[in-house]
């Protein structure tokens, strides 16, 4: 049973649409014409309006992935994509975002009135929702011949079909991918409403009233119930020139605006390194100073006196704790290296020969013996040894006590870092 009350809100959605639409045509007109002032008020009445744009609608089509941002000129298939099916665990998608998920509408800018229309909604559901409801008090307020509202709502609903068969264009992108032993062609689109939801999120973050609330309350050092989120080095991509709305509705809705995410990699910083002048070398007190280098030796040892099988998962573990300490070593010496060159001339560096050779390369570019020395002598090596031996006497203790393969495992282990450890002190000269 249809509700004569309903039917009559929903026919007042529609006039009230059709009026402001008419009336904002009929300011951009003169006084003088009035003939196109009749004609406006009569393509504006409900009954002709909606024959012209179930006519229309035929130019435009729901997506959530297009293909115009990968060229403005290419023609070819957009995809609409309904499935809440979640992806594999940790990738984002389209499909990741909420049910209440906002279509874009691409074709016939032209034509976006007509989607307009479609997007009003009554009572939390859209006109265009209804139409695929076959909401027979929707069907009511199209026409009163049933014939009629039927032949209405299925032209409208069209605008969610899919295409048949998708097609590509020599303007779009596409990409050969790997599968087994044979390739996919991939033809990338735009996900145009993953972008568009991410946008609506970033903007609510650094506009929101919230957000605004407590960057005030900070400001005023204040305490807050919450914080707020920052993004910097968003980049701005912008899509349709100064007609957006040739792309999408969503984009045009955005001013054409695409915020990037910052993806370049992070500044290191590092507190300023002093060389280490009256040290006999780096293996010791000059490495073991910093706390990250002593928590590593002390995962170590402890692991190792603590462990009495030597099964795959202890090696495992014993194997990453050495490359953990190799790291936290190299990591240390690219502090000293960055310092300006020369610096293990001076006459108070009592460095190793070799540790100098590694630590201060730049120096060679001045110093001709220097450079013959890094030339003549396997000062990697050297290195090598050293960093073995300051690292097995830092191992050594009382409850570490390793049978004969355990010990020749870790003898292995050892070398095999090393043989890393001399790699990177290759890379590096």
């Amino acid at each position: 049973m249809v509700n004569a009350a309903e039917v009559e809100q929903i026919r007042a959605t529609m006039e009230a649409f059709l009026k402001e639409r008419l009336a904002s045509k009929l300011e951009k007109l003169r006084p003088h014409e009035e003939q196109k002032r009749m004609e406006l008020a009569s393509t504006h009445e409900l009954e002709t309006w909606l024959a012209d744009a179930a006519r229309r609608v035929t130019q435009l089509q729901l997506a959530t992935h297009i293909l115009k941002p990968i060229h403005p000129d290419a023609r070819g298939t957009n995809v609409c994509l309904v499935d809440q099916t979640h992806g594999a665990p940790g990738i984002v998608g389209t499909n990741s975002l909420p049910a209440e998920r906002q279509m874009d509408v691409v074709g016939n800018a032209a034509a976006l009135d007509v989607y307009k229309f479609l997007s009003i909604t009554h009572e939390g559901k859209s006109h265009l929702q209804r139409m695929l409801d076959h909401d027979p008090t929707m069907l009511a307020a199209l026409s009163d011949d049933p014939a009629e509202a039927e032949a209405l709502r299925s032209r409208f609903a069209s605008i969610a079909q899919k295409q048949e068969d998708p097609t590509s264009h020599t303007l779009a992108k596409q990409v050969y991918f790997p599968v087994g032993g044979d390739y996919h062609l991939l033809a990338p689109l735009f996900p145009t409403t993953l972008v568009h939801h991410i946008q609506q999120t970033i903007r609510e973050h650094r506009f929101g009233v919230a957000a605004k609330a407590a960057r005030e309350a900070r400001r005023e050092q204040r305490p807050w119930e919450h914080g707020y989120c920052e993004y910097p080095g968003l980049a701005i991509r912008k899509l349709g020139g100064s007609k957006p709305q040739n792309i999408s509705q969503l984009n045009s809705e955005r001013y054409g605006e695409n915020w990037l995410l910052a993806s370049h990699p992070p500044v290191w910083n590092q507190p300023n390194a002093k060389p280490p002048l009256h040290a006999e070398s780096i293996f010791g007190r000059w490495l073991e100073r910093r706390r990250s280098v002593r928590q590593a030796i002390e995962s170590l040892r402890n692991f190792l006196s603590g462990t009495d099988h030597n099964n795959l998962a202890i090696r495992a573990t014993r194997a990453r704790l050495l490359a953990d300490i190799c790291d936290e070593v190299l990591q240390c010496a690219a502090s000293l290296r960055a310092l300006e060159p020369g610096w293990s001339a001076d006459p108070s560096c009592r460095l190793h020969q070799a540790e100098q050779l590694w630590l201060d390369p730049l120096r060679a570019r001045t110093d001709e013996a220097f450079s013959a020395l890094r030339t003549s002598i396997d000062w990697r090596d050297q290195v090598s040894r050293r960093f073995a031996n300051w690292l097995n006497s830092r191992c050594e203790s009382d409850r570490l006590v390793l049978d004969q393969h355990a010990a020749a495992h870790w003898a292995g282990v050892l070398r095999q870092e090393l043989r890393l450890f001399r790699e990177e002190l290759d890379d590096g000269r």
